[in-house]
């Protein structure tokens, strides 16, 4: 009976130790995925941070943030658009206050915005086209706007701001434009401008 206690005790100390170490490994590579990026090396950035992703779980909570924005900067770099708002909003959710991930997916929703434009102007005389692509816009527009506006009311940009108001022109939501203001001295209150991996 004394043995088997030993030989589980055994076991679970062994498989302790793996898992530990494999979340050693998991770090360093994040370590070296964020040398990559600072030093501008694209192609190793990717490469490292896609190994990373399916052992993402094993970093800590805020390192695993960090390294989610990372990854959407990556993406984003990479002309990937889709992917960076895919980690960009785990980022939202994770850190709502972050605002510099908010400006992130403003930008990106927006050039989707844009590019719906440039297809509803395309398809004028299309009733059915149109009323499909207008809606797409609208929804695009108010998926663009929460993100633009936590990044206006922490960082103020002129441009930025003249964005937000073209939008809610654009879409007629003339309630939305006339309580901006409010909206954004309320955002303001709460505004994290770095991640912090601990």
């Amino acid at each position: 009976m004394l043995k088997k206690v030993f030989l589980l005790l055994f076991f679970i100390s062994v498989y302790v130790a793996a898992k530990a170490q494999s979340a050693d490994v998991v770090y360093n590579q994040y370590l070296d995925f964020n040398l990559a990026r600072f030093q501008g090396e694209q192609e190793k950035t990717l490469e490292l941070g896609e190994s990373i992703l399916p052992n993402a779980d094993k970093l800590p909570e805020k390192t695993r943030v960090n390294f989610y924005f990372g990854v959407g900067k990556m993406y984003e770099d990479n002309e990937q658009a889709d992917k960076a708002i895919t980690y960009y909003e785990i980022v939202a959710k994770a850190v709502p206050d972050y605002y510099v991930v908010h400006r992130a997916l403003g930008y990106l929703y927006l050039d989707k915005a844009k590019q719906l434009e440039k297809q509803l102007s395309a398809s004028a005389g299309d009733k059915t086209m149109e009323a499909q692509l207008s809606s797409a816009y609208n929804l695009n527009v108010k998926m663009v706007l929460p993100h633009l506006e936590k990044a206006q009311a922490c960082d103020p940009s002129d441009d930025t701001l003249a964005i937000i108001k073209s939008l809610y022109n654009s879409i007629n939501d003339a309630d939305g434009l006339s309580t901006l203001d409010s909206r954004l001295k309320q955002l303001s209150k709460n505004c994290i401008d770095i991640l912090t991996d601990r």
